[in-house]
């Protein structure tokens, strides 16, 4: 795709490999191929992980935010034709900071601003709100691989 994308329509699995039960992302507002993302993940009360993390006062886990920035921005990389057939890794997170809780209910808005890329690696900013409200910041760093594995002989 080239431009921006924003409908209702495109999906992050069209993008990423990610599956349920580990697919965070579950809309897409705007994509900008190669440069930006935004997004939302709608948490249910229904996922696995609340029964958990904390009985009688389910939290979503921050490291959980941290993905589900990196997934969008997983899109964003995805998005550009530039990095077909290749997969975004984590190679790093930087300056990750918590600053509200998240519970059952809530919708996590995510936006993810990619910075400095190269054909083997790259680097991203995310924001997570609730309500406008800053739940999660940090900084991305992440490596580019082969979506498919090599063949061996």
């Amino acid at each position: 795709m080239s431009g921006p994308v924003a409908s209702s329509i495109v999906q992050a699995e069209e993008y990423l490999p990610h599956r349920d039960p580990f697919l965070f992302v579950t809309r897409l507002d705007v994509v900008e191929p190669g440069q930006s993302a935004k997004g939302s993940w709608l948490l249910s009360g229904d996922e696995a992980f609340f029964a958990g993390h904390f009985p009688g006062r389910p939290t979503l886990p921050g490291v959980l935010m941290v993905e589900a920035l990196a997934q969008l921005g997983g899109v964003a990389v995805l998005a550009d034709t530039r990095y077909a057939g290749k997969l975004p890794l984590f190679g790093g997170i930087e300056k990750a900071r918590f600053r509200r809780q998240v519970v059952p209910g809530d919708r996590l808005d995510l936006e993810v601003t990619l910075g400095r890329m190269s054909a083997r690696a790259g680097k991203g900013t995310g924001r997570a709100t609730v309500g406008g409200e800053l739940a999660c910041e940090a900084e991305l760093l992440f490596v580019l691989v082969d979506a498919e594995p090599a063949a061996s002989d």
